[in-house]
């Protein structure tokens, strides 16, 4: 199983201030997130939505992964 590790090591601006082996390593957890290898409970966790302009969809999208993975949101 493919363990994650700590990409943000300044700020992310463009895809560019990735360099190959961390975009790698984010198709990889990606694959594996979609064929449930890796399992993220996030139980008791929290997630803060904040958006400067209002995206009903987007915010929805949100609600529903937070849901999905144990966790609530607020707005």
């Amino acid at each position: 199983m493919l363990k994650p590790i700590k990409l943000a090591k300044s700020n992310f601006l463009s895809s560019l201030d990735m360099s190959n082996e961390e975009f790698i390593h984010i198709l990889e957890l990606a694959k594996n997130f979609k064929n449930n290898d890796i399992h993220c409970e996030l139980k008791n966790k929290v997630l803060g939505l904040i958006f400067d302009k209002s995206s009903t969809r987007t915010r929805v999208s949100f609600q529903v992964a937070m849901s999905r993975l144990g966790g609530t949101t607020i707005d």
